[in-house]
């Protein structure tokens, strides 16, 4: 594999078109993760609904995140080929129709499909948003313009359990997916116009790798769905060896085309880069422990908590109304300190304290014993983020920003579906073994201690991997091997 070299560009001058990129990426992020809130409070509305058990319809979430995560290397190197601006609005696009497909469905299946390929023009998204950024800003405004992105996210964040609980008590839940369509056709509309000409719409004359996409995809699907359903099938059933073969295969036929291919769809020389490695397997854990949080928190409210759906929404916005505020404090922090291994480390372990502390509600726990919990969530989530995402950017040579854009957002989704697959499974484990072997389709009184006992052992088994992400972030050490805007693969 030839050496990475310093590019010739001189990509850290600011771009004269930075704030307009910096306003698409915003409503990117804000469009899909207004979507993701509003989802995670819909589902147990949807469960009732449609009829289905928890352990179906949280497919709803995970057939989302299973699609992104497999599909968003493949696009990160698609858009260093085609050119950001290519993909960026094909993805506002794909996203605006999966949505609209949603609304339509009247079936669980129906619904898991629409939501897969509402995944895929996520996916054409997050692949693309950090490397405008970093494209764009120069090395010295990174960490205020991540940190300011980390503001987009949680204004969507903020705005979805609000908006979500709104709708969900004057409409049907198939709102919730309709309000993604107008934002979506006006955001492709204008990233054609503004990202035209700039540092998003460059292309380089190389071959598209077909056969390393395809077995990229496979084998990170094949992943993803071993972790999340390999505990429920049992090592021993049918589904759970043909996954496991898939997974073998596509694996090692990855590591030997990666090997020998000129221009593979994935770099292995981003490995090589620990300054990147190290903080991408920490988000990877972050995400992990706060979407396993997120996925169960709404049962807990609705049920038992007895806190109306609206009401539920409303103190759900208490982490991201904090990350609105510190997202931004910790970015600029970090353009001053350039050391992000104190604070990634502290942000952990403040989630960790937080998801300990959730673990000790009681059944009917007032919304004061909840907000504070959350918002100290909120405050980990904000500190870790921004130091972590212009570490990880900020040591990857320019050529290979959009491929090291998409395997952070990855990991970060890798971490979310092993959070939500964690706590689904430890969920349903324990609360079949508390009540006799019953599965958590409804809540009744009578299933109250069942249902507590496997809240707080959940809870406490993910406060117990934010602690492991602590250790994870202290062992990156010192950042001197970034060298300034563009490092070498060392």
């Amino acid at each position: 594999m030839p050496k990475a070299t310093r590019p010739h560009a001189p990509l850290s001058r600011p771009d004269s078109k930075r704030w307009l990129v910096f306003g698409l990426v915003a409503t990117a992020v804000f469009m899909s993760t207004l979507d993701g809130s509003i989802v995670n409070l819909a589902l147990p509305v949807i469960m009732t609904d449609l009829g289905v058990a928890m352990d179906t319809v949280k497919w709803v979430m995970m057939v989302y995140l299973l699609v992104v995560s497999s599909l968003l290397l493949v696009f990160g190197r698609l858009s260093d080929i085609r050119g950001r601006r290519w993909v960026y609005c094909r993805g506002f696009l794909v996203f605006a129709g999966g949505s609209l497909l949603c609304a339509w469905s009247g079936t669980a299946g129906g619904l898991i499909a629409a939501r897969a390929l509402q995944g895929m023009g996520a996916a054409m998204l997050m692949a693309c948003s950090p490397a405008l950024l970093v494209d764009s800003f120069p090395a010295g405004e990174r960490g205020r313009a991540l940190g300011m992105l980390g503001t987009a996210v949680a204004a969507g964040l903020t705005t979805g359990p609000a908006l979500g609980g709104w709708i969900l008590a004057v409409h049907s839940w198939q709102m919730i997916f309709l309000i993604n369509i107008p934002i979506g056709l006006a955001s492709a509309g204008l990233a054609t116009v503004w990202l035209r000409g700039g540092a998003g719409d460059r292309r380089r004359p190389e071959p598209f790798d077909v056969l390393g996409a395809m077995a990229l995809a496979v084998c990170l699907a094949a992943a993803i769905t071993i972790i999340s359903q390999g505990w429920q099938w049992g090592w021993r059933h049918p589904a759970s060896w043909i996954v496991l073969v898939l997974l073998g295969v596509s694996a090692i036929t990855s590591i030997a085309h990666f090997r020998r291919a000129a221009f593979p769809v994935f770099e292995p020389a981003l490995l090589r880069i620990r300054l990147f490695v190290l903080p991408v397997l920490a988000s990877l854990v972050l995400f992990a422990c706060l979407f396993a949080m997120l996925f169960l928190m709404p049962f807990f409210l609705m049920h038992a908590a007895q806190v109306p759906v609206e009401r539920a929404g409303a103190i759900l916005l208490t982490p991201f109304v904090v990350l609105f505020f510190i997202a931004p404090l910790a970015g600029s922090l970090y353009d001053r300190m350039r050391s992000s291994r104190l604070l990634c480390t502290a942000g952990m372990g403040l989630l960790a304290l937080a998801l300990f502390g959730l673990a000790g509600l009681p059944p009917r726990a007032t919304p004061s014993m909840v907000v504070w919990r959350l918002a100290l969530a909120g405050v980990g989530t904000a500190l870790f983020t921004s130091p972590n995402n212009s570490l990880a950017m900020g040591a990857v040579p320019a050529r290979l920003r959009g491929v090291a854009a998409a395997m952070t957002a990855t990991a970060r989704n890798l971490g979310m579906v092993m959070g939500v697959a964690m706590a689904s499974q430890v969920f349903h484990q324990v609360f079949g073994d508390a009540s006799g072997g019953q599965a958590f389709k409804a809540f009744a009184p009578a299933l109250e201690a069942a249902f507590m006992e496997a809240f707080r052992v959940s809870m406490t088994c993910t406060g117990g991997v934010a602690l492991g992400g602590c250790v994870l972030s202290l062992s990156w050490g010192s950042e001197g091997a970034l060298q300034g805007d563009d490092p070498e693969v060392s």
